[in-house]
C-alpha cells in the first residue's frame, strides 16, 4: 500500500455562522503533486493554512506521516509554505531570508553550504546580499521557495505561487516546483479557477 504523506479527515473551518471550508477529507501519496482548484473565496487558502497550522480548524484532523498534527504548532510540523505574496522579511537580505529557518539548527558552515546549494537550484546566484525590494517578482518568489525548502520538508504547501507573476516568471516557478517534486517532495498547490464554485482536488 502506498504511504500517505498527508491525510485530512473531515477538516472544517467556520467563522460564527459562516462555513469557510465544509468538511473535507483526502489522502495524498508520498511524492505526489496535488492541485486544489477553485475561484477566489472558495476556501483553498484556508484549507492550506489549516494543514500548515496557521489557522486552527473548527473540526476534523490533519495527519502527516501517520502522526496527528492537528494541534501541533506551525514551527514543529516540518511543512514548507510558499505564499502568493511572497511574505519575505523586507529588512533581511536574500541569504538571510532563505536561511531564517536554520538559525539555531545548523552550524555557520552548514548554513553557508545549504544556501549555495539552494541559490544554484533557484537561480539566485549573485543575489545573496540584495533585499526583497531590489528583486523582481520572480526572484522574490524563488527566494520564498528556497526559504520554504531550506529545512528539507517532506511537504510543501503553495498558495497560488504564480498568481502575481507574468507568464515567463510563472513558468520558471512552476518548473522549479516540478523539479522539487521529481526529487521526492510532496506538493499541494492552490490554483484559482473561475469556473468552479467549490474547491476541487486535482492530482498530477
Amino acid at each position: 500500500m502506498t504511504t500517505s504523506t498527508l491525510k485530512i479527515n473531515e477538516l472544517t473551518k467556520r467563522y460564527d455562522r459562516t462555513t469557510a471550508v465544509a468538511p473535507c477529507s483526502l489522502c495524498l501519496p508520498q511524492g505526489g503533486f496535488t492541485s486544489i482548484l477553485g475561484p477566489s473565496g472558495c476556501g483553498k487558502t484556508t484549507m492550506l493554512m489549516m494543514i500548515a497550522g496557521v489557522v486552527e480548524p473548527s473540526g476534523g484532523q490533519v495527519w502527516l506521516d501517520g502522526e496527528d498534527i492537528t494541534h501541533v504548532p506551525l514551527e514543529k510540523r516540518g511543512i514548507g509554505i510558499v505564499f502568493q505574496h511572497y511574505a519575505l522579511f523586507p529588512n533581511l537580505t536574500v541569504k538571510e531570508n532563505v536561511l531564517y529557518g536554520l538559525h539555531g539548527k545548523a552550524s555557520s558552515s552548514e548554513m553557508a553550504a545549504r544556501f549555495n546549494e539552494l541559490a544554484a537550484l533557484t537561480h539566485l546566484d549573485g543575489f545573496a546580499d540584495r533585499y526583497p525590494d531590489e528583486l523582481s517578482g520572480g526572484q522574490q518568489q524563488r527566494t520564498a521557495i528556497a526559504r520554504a525548502i531550506v529545512t528539507r520538508p517532506k511537504l510543501i504547501l503553495a498558495d497560488e505561487p504564480t498568481g502575481n507573476l507574468d507568464s515567463k516568471n510563472g513558468k520558471e516557478v512552476m518548473e522549479l516546483l516540478t523539479e522539487l517534486n521529481k526529487e521526492g517532495t510532496t506538493i499541494v498547490m492552490a490554483v484559482s479557477y473561475t469556473h468552479l464554485t467549490l474547491p476541487t482536488i486535482l492530482r498530477v
